[in-house]
C-alpha cells in the first residue's frame, strides 16, 4: 500500500510540474482533486506524506463538539454564527518532523477551540532563524498558541479582543521560569457568535483573508519590517534584547469585519501566501462557498495544502514571494519553501 501512495503522489506532483507554465491548470487540477472527492487517495497521501491534522478525517465525530459548539455541554443557539473548520498542513523537513503533533507542522503551530461566546482560531509561524543557535523555533510558536487556546476558556477571556488574547499568552510565555527563547509571527481571530463579527490581530505574514460570492471581501494586513523580515514576538537570549528583532502585541493590525452564512475563511501562514496567489486561491476555493460538510470542506483545505508544498519546491514557479523580492531588486526565482498550515472554515 505504502509503495501504491508513493506512485499515486508522484504521479500528481509530475501532473502538477508539467502544468507550471499555466498556473489557471495548477488551480484545476488543486480544484478537481476536491471536487471529484478524491478524500480517500489525498487523505491517505496526506495522513503518510504532510501529516494530516486527525481532527479533521478520521477523528472527525470525536471532535466535532470543539467544531460546531462549545466544547463542555456541545450545545449552541442555531440563530447565532458559528464555524466549522478544518486544518491540513505540511512540515517544510518531513524528515526532521516524521510524526504528527497536535498543533503543530513543523515550526507553524495552530490551535481551534469554540466557547459559547465565539470560535476562536490561531496560526503562528516559528522563526526559522533560531535553529543555527540551537533553540528549537516551534517550541516558541507552539507555545503562544497552546497558551492561545487555554486562555481562550477562562471566566474573563473577551471574545472581541483577540488582541488581548495574543497579549496574555504572549505575557505567560515571559513569566516562564525556563525561558522559552525564540520568536514568531502570529494571527488569532475570533467569531463573535451573536453579532457575527470577526475580530483579527496579525503580527507579521500569517493571515487570513474571506471569501464571498467568489472574491476576496476581507484580507489581514501584512506586517514587514523590510524585504522577508516580518514582524514578530520575540523572547531573545540574556542581554541579548537590543541585538535581537522584537515587537510587542500592540504592534498588532486589528481587524473587524461582518460576517455572512457562506462566507467561507482562510487562515493561513506565509507557507501558503508567498507561494500561491489570491487568483489561484480563488480559483481553487470557488466552489467550496457554503460548504458545511466538514469532510468535503477538508478536501478543499488538502488541495491548498498541496498546492502550495507543490509549488514552495518548484524552481520555475512565479511565486508571489518572487514577484515580491523583484519589487525590491532582490533575485529569488521559484517558490519558497517553508513549512504550510491552512485553516479552512465556512460560516453557518
Amino acid at each position: 500500500m505504502n509503495e501504491y501512495l508513493d506512485n499515486a503522489r508522484r504521479s500528481i506532483q509530475r501532473a502538477m510540474n508539467s502544468s507550471y507554465h499555466s498556473l489557471s491548470t495548477v488551480a484545476s487540477t488543486a480544484g478537481g482533486l476536491a471536487a471529484t472527492g478524491g478524500i480517500q487517495l489525498i487523505g491517505r497521501l496526506l495522513g503518510l506524506k504532510a501529516q494530516v491534522s486527525t481532527e479533521s478525517m478520521a477523528g472527525l465525530q470525536t471532535t466535532s463538539s470543539s467544531d460546531l459548539g462549545s466544547p463542555s455541554t456541545g450545545a449552541f443557539d442555531e440563530q447565532q454564527r458559528r464555524l466549522i473548520s478544518v486544518v491540513c498542513g505540511f512540515p517544510k523537513d518531513i524528515v526532521m518532523y516524521p510524526d504528527y503533533v497536535k498543533g503543530q507542522f513543523g515550526e507553524d503551530a495552530w490551535f481551534k477551540t469554540s466557547t459559547s461566546k465565539a470560535d476562536t482560531l490561531g496560526v503562528a509561524d516559528g522563526v526559522g532563524g533560531w535553529r543555527v543557535y540551537g533553540i528549537d523555533p516551534g517550541l516558541f510558536s507552539r507555545f503562544l498558541m497552546r497558551s492561545c487556546e487555554r486562555l481562550a476558556h477562562t471566566a474573563d477571556f473577551e471574545s472581541t479582543r483577540p488582541e488581548l488574547l495574543l497579549a496574555r499568552a504572549y505575557c505567560n510565555l515571559l513569566e516562564q521560569k525556563q525561558p522559552i527563547l525564540g520568536s514568531s509571527t502570529a494571527c488569532v481571530l475570533t467569531l463573535h457568535r451573536e453579532s457575527g463579527t470577526l475580530y483579527a490581530a496579525n503580527i507579521g505574514d500569517s493571515g487570513l483573508l474571506v471569501i464571498r460570492n467568489g472574491a476576496v471581501v476581507c484580507r489581514s494586513e501584512e506586517q514587514q519590517h523590510h524585504f522577508n523580515t516580518p514582524y514578530q514576538l520575540a523572547v531573545p537570549p540574556p542581554g541579548q534584547g537590543l541585538n535581537v528583532l522584537t515587537d510587542g502585541p500592540e504592534c498588532a493590525a486589528l481587524l473587524e469585519f461582518d460576517m455572512q452564512p457562506g462566507d467561507l475563511l482562510l487562515l493561513a501562514t506565509d507557507g501558503v501566501y508567498d507561494n500561491v496567489s489570491e487568483e489561484l486561491l480563488l480559483q481553487v476555493l470557488s466552489h467550496a462557498a457554503g460548504v458545511t460538510d466538514p469532510i468535503k470542506l477538508q478536501t478543499y483545505a488538502n488541495s491548498v495544502a498541496l498546492m502550495a508544498r507543490s509549488l514552495s519546491f518548484n524552481p520555475h514557479h512565479e511565486s508571489p514571494f518572487t514577484q515580491n523580492a523583484r519589487r525590491h531588486n532582490i533575485d529569488a526565482p521559484g517558490g519558497k519553501p517553508d513549512d504550510v498550515t491552512v485553516i479552512l472554515a465556512s460560516v453557518v
